[in-house]
């Protein structure tokens, strides 16, 4: 679905991450872990394509609108309901959907009885669960989460972690930036660690040692 060869991002002179080659293969979970500042968030939005590398080469087979990005910032208009933030993203996606299916949408998140009321006026986790209908309604094959539970009660969370199994179980692909690792990491098929500007480890979760990550903030 995805892939990176040689990836390098610089900010003028100062050095991010270089050389970073990896794949991201249908139906997987990979998450990105490291310290602050190791350049997770830098890199998912490289991947995402909303940011352009320094050097090497971020390729894929899909359609930007087979792709959804989930991060801090929600990108909701604050005037407009539920029903209308719904209606207006999947517009550009060009869904066309009638106003059961995002009634539907808006009741997977347990906002059904908010539909009509502006999200200006949503709390932290009612607007992050919005923008999750609006990952619902899209189904993206690919699907870029920067550490998207900030900020989250336990019911919303549950909302989230369960759309990323279900993202998994069928077929599609997520990319994961969090920093709870002791939860979410069995979530994750592989693991890719940045440390230093590079990529310490890629590969299975299962032959990831996490205990590096608190040795690495350390130094």
């Amino acid at each position: 679905m995805l892939s990176l060869r040689g990836v390098a991002k610089f900010y003028g002179d100062r050095m991010v991450f270089k050389n970073i080659d990896l794949t991201v293969d249908p139906g997987r979970t990979l998450m990105v872990v490291g310290a602050n500042g190791a350049g997770k968030s830098t890199l998912l939005r490289l991947m995402a394509g909303l940011s352009r590398p320094t050097a090497g080469e971020v390729s894929t087979t899909l359609a930007k609108a087979e792709t959804a990005y989930l991060g801090h910032q929600t990108f909701l208009y604050a005037e407009a309901t539920a029903l209308e933030n719904l209606s207006f993203w999947t517009g550009l996606h060009g869904l066309g959907l009638c106003e059961a299916d995002l009634l539907a949408a808006l009741e997977r998140v347990g906002l059904a009885r908010f539909a009509h009321e502006r999200a200006g006026h949503f709390s932290r986790g009612m607007a992050q669960r919005l923008n999750l209908a609006r990952v619902f309604c899209i189904a993206p094959r690919l699907l870029f989460l920067d550490e998207p539970d900030t900020g989250l009660d336990e019911a919303s969370r549950g909302v989230l972690h369960a759309e990323i199994a279900r993202t998994s179980q069928q077929g599609r692909s997520v990319v994961w930036v969090s920093h709870h690792l002791e939860r979410d990491l069995p979530k994750a098929d592989d693991v890719l660690f940045l440390e230093k500007g590079r990529a310490a480890y890629l590969g299975p979760v299962a032959g990831f040692d996490a205990s590096v990550l608190s040795r690495s903030a350390a130094c």
